[in-house]
């Protein structure tokens, strides 16, 4: 039986393909990309001459069968825009069908946005929960984020320029005012890896409204046991400097984090 390899392609730096993936996207007969033009020119960087078909989320319900047809004869190579093929692309509706038809699927490892910016953030890497894109509007999206709120997972999530400010929004009126890292346009020349709370990224970021690509990686749910005096106070300390909630918006936001009694945090901050 032919093969399907899922061939990993930089997210930003053309530098970042291995040479596994370089040869693999030689030596195949076809290469199925997502988008046709962005591939043409990783290809044309290094003067892959392979055949292209486009195999996207608008026409897979008809390429794929197509595509079956191919590894039928002979093997094919599957790529996406940017990173690994079959995370958060319809790449996964062929690798579903192939593996039912009996071909072997041979993953090409190299870039991937969630990882690269896990891996920079500072937070727990042991374990971790990816969510893919939050959903477009906040209902959805706060539903999801109750859905995790209590995990003690890092969280891990995908998010667009136009929607960041809400969506952080959304994460801290849900999830409390954690910590977080941006990272925005991952390997690329305007490449942004910001770290701090929650409210700390509202605030930056509504100064400099953000562009490109955007992961956020955010501390999982504290299960440790309730906060000592001088650690809610500290806290309490840098969030009244930050100014982004107010007194009963941080107790409450603070209780559900440390364990303390929301009336013992209001009164603890009205002394501040």
């Amino acid at each position: 039986m032919s093969k399907l390899y899922l061939v990993a392609t930089p997210i930003g730096n053309l530098e970042d393909l291995t040479f596994r993936a370089l040869r693999t996207l030689k030596e195949v007969p076809l290469i199925a990309a997502e988008d046709t033009r962005t591939s043409r020119v990783l290809l044309d960087h290094y003067q892959i001459e392979t055949p292209l078909t486009p195999y996207h989320d608008h026409n897979k319900e008809t390429k794929t069968s197509k595509l079956l047809d191919h590894l039928d004869k002979e093997d094919l190579a599957l790529i996406s825009d940017a990173g690994t093929p079959a995370i958060n692309d319809p790449g996964y509706v062929l690798v579903q069908a192939a593996l039912q038809e009996g071909h072997e699927v041979i993953p090409i490892p190299g870039p991937s946005a969630p990882v690269a910016a896990l891996s920079a953030s500072g937070l727990p890497t042991d374990r971790f929960l990816y969510l893919g894109y939050l959903p477009r509007k906040s209902s959805p999206r706060k539903e999801l984020l109750n859905q995790v709120k209590d995990l003690p997972w890092t969280l891990v999530c995908l998010e667009t320029p136009h929607r960041l400010l809400d969506s952080l929004e959304d994460c801290q009126s849900v999830l409390g005012n954690r910590e977080i890292t941006v990272a925005r346009e991952l390997t690329k020349l305007h490449e942004e890896i910001r770290r701090g709370s929650i409210s700390f990224a509202r605030a930056h970021f509504q100064e400099q409204p953000p562009k490109g690509e955007i992961t956020l990686v955010i501390a999982g749910a504290d299960l440790d046991q309730t906060w000592s005096e001088s650690q809610l106070l500290a806290i309490i300390e840098k969030e009244l400097a930050n100014g982004q909630s107010s007194p009963s918006q941080l107790a409450r936001t603070l209780a559900a984090r440390s364990g303390w009694p929301r009336r013992k945090i209001y009164d603890l901050i009205r002394n501040q």
